[in-house]
């Protein structure tokens, strides 16, 4: 795949806001939302037409402090950043993008209060590190360095709806506290491997929580395991496998990949194929079917220019484009359209239709934040049939989907069907055999009788006299 140049990049007055006060998002729950133009904003975001190069987004709203070591979600069309390092300053604000109209608001949030205590609208635990997973309409955040240390990891949810911070209970043997690990999606779990705990200890353990019962579980795998390492990229594959990406230890960065299987839980290092990446920590991946996009980060040399994506499938690196780190550091807003084809079927989200992939967070050594909103790919002839919108295409997928459904309820129905029949002459076969054993057994109760009355009158028949002669009659 050819590289292509760095993507120009702009200053944070072309926003045109620099010097606005933060605007307060509050939730659904009868209050409003203050958002502008939102045809306008979606329309560009539709409408970029350069494949596979980063272009910068124009967006209102004031940009978030530039930040490291935070967290990002998205939930219903709005990613959601927390917390993060800005100047080696804790942070505790949450930031939201509005995809819909491409603006920045500051949300105010609340604890949730005990049963002595009184919500009240706080910055909640401010914290670095830390990862930020969506499940249903909420976010998950785990572990993370804060001012105040504890022992064990924390799990936290927040509810965009209500604006409200909790801190979930959990069972089972919780890890013991850290930040800069990875912390991936598998089914109904969250699997957390490594990072950085007290006194600077990396780590290389792996640990589950169970998102329905909330229990943690502790494996013993085998094979090579990764090396301790923290800031690195993991990422779920054919929900099943979970890889690991670079990362970094207190005197090197890695470019190495380790694949896990969780169903044997056995490590293994994969061929690769392709270019060979550069090693680098701190960096942000992304998954599109059976690719895996990585981006940002840095070493102890330089920042990583490159975006690369892997093809989980055949383990072939290759890089798609660049885009160089500024100094200072920005929050600009940049998109990727990508125009590889996967072949393997993902989910994706789809509330407005405007046909967006999941955010993810990027930061490298310059401390440089990217967001990055990964475009979800187009389908075939999208580039010559520019009359055709996402939202027809979303709505197109939509009907083979519903199609490929109904076609699935009945054939459910004619095997449930024919199981009923099969159940059926299986009741009555057994009903057969059991009057066919029934009439059996009789005629050896019949034949029985018969052979002991004709052994009874031997005996007596038979019998020898006093001569010894039997008596016959």
């Amino acid at each position: 795949m050819a590289v292509q140049g760095p993507v120009p990049t702009g200053s944070a007055s072309r926003n045109g806001a620099a010097s606005e006060e933060p605007k307060v998002v509050v939730a659904e729950n009868g209050k409003t939302v203050d958002v502008q133009d939102k045809e306008v904003s979606v329309e560009g975001l539709c409408s970029i037409s350069a494949y596979d190069r980063w272009t910068p987004l124009s967006v209102s709203g004031q940009l978030p402090k530039p930040r490291y070591k935070h967290g990002a979600a998205v939930v219903q069309q709005k990613m959601y950043v927390f917390g993060g390092n800005h100047n080696g300053r804790y942070l505790g604000d949450i930031q939201v993008l509005d995809f819909e109209s491409l603006s920045w608001s500051k949300l105010e949030a609340k604890s949730q209060p005990g049963p002595s205590e009184s919500a009240e609208a706080v910055s909640f635990a401010a914290c670095a590190g830390h990862s930020l997973i969506p499940w249903g309409n909420k976010i998950i955040c785990l572990a993370g360095h804060a001012r105040e240390h504890t022992e064990s990891l924390s799990v936290k949810e927040f509810d965009p709806q209500t604006c409200t911070w909790s801190t979930l209970r959990t069972y089972g043997s919780s890890p013991s506290s850290r930040g800069g690990q990875s912390v991936t999606l598998v089914g109904d779990t969250l699997v957390v491997f490594g990072g950085e705990g007290h006194g600077r200890s990396l780590m290389n353990d792996l640990h589950i929580l169970d998102l329905e019962t909330m229990t943690w579980d502790e494996f013993e795998t085998t094979g090579t395991a990764p090396s301790p390492r923290s800031e690195h990229a993991a990422a779920c594959f054919s929900e099943r496998y979970l890889l690991i990406f670079g990362g970094g230890s207190h005197s090197t960065c890695f470019s190495d990949l380790h694949l896990l299987d969780t169903q044997t839980m056995e490590w293994s290092r994969p061929e690769q194929q392709g270019v060979t990446p550069e090693p680098r920590a701190g960096h942000a991946g992304v998954t599109i079917g059976e690719y895996w996009f990585i981006t940002g980060g840095g070493n102890s040399r330089k920042g990583v220019s490159d975006t690369l994506v892997l093809n989980m499938s055949t383990y072939e690196w290759s890089v798609v484009t660049g885009l160089e780190a500024r100094a200072p550091p920005t929050s600009e807003v940049y998109a990727l359209k990508a125009s590889l084809k996967s072949s393997v079927p993902f989910q994706q989200i789809n509330v407005t239709e405007i046909g967006i992939a999941p955010i993810s967070v990027a930061s490298n050594s310059s401390r440089k934040v990217i967001f990055e909103i990964e475009e979800l790919q187009d389908k075939p002839g999208n580039r010559a049939d520019t009359s055709k919108t996402s939202a027809q295409v979303v709505k197109g997928e939509r009907n083979q989907i519903e199609d490929r459904l109904n076609q699935e309820q009945l054939q459910s129905l004619q095997l449930k069907q024919e199981l009923a029949n099969v159940e059926s002459r299986n009741a009555e076969l057994t009903e057969a055999s059991y009057i066919t054993l029934t009439k059996l057994r009789r005629k050896c109760q019949f034949v029985n009788i018969v052979s002991l009355q004709n052994s009874t009158w031997f005996e007596i028949n038979f019998l020898p006299n006093k001569r010894g002669v039997p008596n016959l009659r």
